[in-house]
């Protein structure tokens, strides 16, 4: 039994518009310490995925499918056992944008005590907060500081070590690198990629394959609020199967090859009203007539891809 699956799950916002389809019927699996990039562009359903496995949507419900953490249904089961558990405990949630996540008129070690009495942590507070800061690269003279006076790359950090304070197997990074310098994002993946050795499974969110390849051996590329291919890093990277993956993959510059990156036209789809078939239809290079219907789910080596071309 895998220790992370996720099986046709459906998360939907009911809108004043009409409803979004923001995860529409996406489907994976993870091993023990095994990590994974969920890759694709913005709007298309990443963050909600994060928040769904975190039952933590503001607004959003999931209304079918189910989350199985260790073979136990985290959907299923009551909001008082996840919380007391699993919520901080099993899994845990970097969230998108560390200065939105720190309160502004409190400090660090603060808001890092707040979090133990909040889970009834029995150990000693100081002690496990300094063990904390050190992990993810810092001095424990942040923790007297406020928010406002931390760098960028500081918060990012302090965010990170508030998510593994209480031990979580499974963390969820959601855009952990977005709106940081070049040498601050570089920092954060290389603390992701110690925290990876040390045994911690990770789902990193992001619209940028290149910093997948450093950390995950899985990857789930989202397109319009379905996972259009799911498989090994290496199979995704060597031989792409949607025709949307082939076109991230194209847009990456290369310092190898004396080509230039292409770019994919047009735009993804309203998840208000998303249309019939494949998603990818108006923007495919290789659309054919049948692509207007659902595209059957193709298995390939390590995973699946949603695409008629492999029918």
């Amino acid at each position: 039994m895998s220790y992370i699956s996720v099986n046709d799950l459906k998360t939907q916002y009911k809108t004043q518009t009409g409803i979004v389809h923001a995860v529409d019927g996406v489907s994976f699996f993870l091993e023990k310490g095994e990590s994974i990039g969920i890759a694709g562009e913005s709007a298309c359903g990443k963050s909600t995925l994060g928040l769904s496995l975190m039952r933590a949507l503001q607004g959003g419900i999931v209304v079918s499918g189910d989350i199985l953490l260790d073979g136990k249904s985290i959907i299923k089961m009551s909001e008082s056992e996840f919380t007391k558990n699993y919520r901080w405990k099993e899994i845990s949630m970097v969230f998108q944008g560390a200065m939105n996540s720190l309160d502004p008129v409190f400090t660090v070690e603060h808001q890092f005590h707040e979090i133990l009495k909040q889970h009834n942590y029995t150990g000693d507070f100081d002690k496990r907060i300094a063990e904390i800061i050190t992990s993810v690269g810092l001095n424990n003279s942040v923790l007297k500081k406020f928010p406002h006076e931390l760098s960028g790359g500081m918060k990012q950090r302090i965010v990170i070590a508030m998510a593994l304070l209480l031990n979580p197997k499974f963390v969820i990074a959601d855009e952990p690198t977005t709106a940081l310098d070049v040498l601050v994002q570089a920092q954060v993946i290389s603390l992701l990629k110690k925290l990876k050795k040390e045994g911690l499974s990770i789902m990193l969110i992001t619209h940028d394959l290149a910093i997948i390849s450093e950390i995950a051996e899985k990857i789930g590329v989202m397109y319009g609020g379905k996972m259009i291919e799911f498989g090994s890093s290496s199979e995704i990277y060597k031989d792409p199967k949607h025709p949307y993956t082939q076109g991230l993959l194209q847009s990456i510059p290369s310092l190898k090859e004396n080509k230039k990156p292409q770019y994919i036209r047009g735009n993804p789809p309203t998840l208000l009203n998303p249309p019939q078939g494949c998603r990818f239809y108006d923007r495919c290079p290789h659309a054919m007539e049948k692509c207007k219907k659902d595209p059957p789910k193709i298995k390939t080596d390590s995973g699946y891809v949603q695409c008629w071309l492999y029918e």
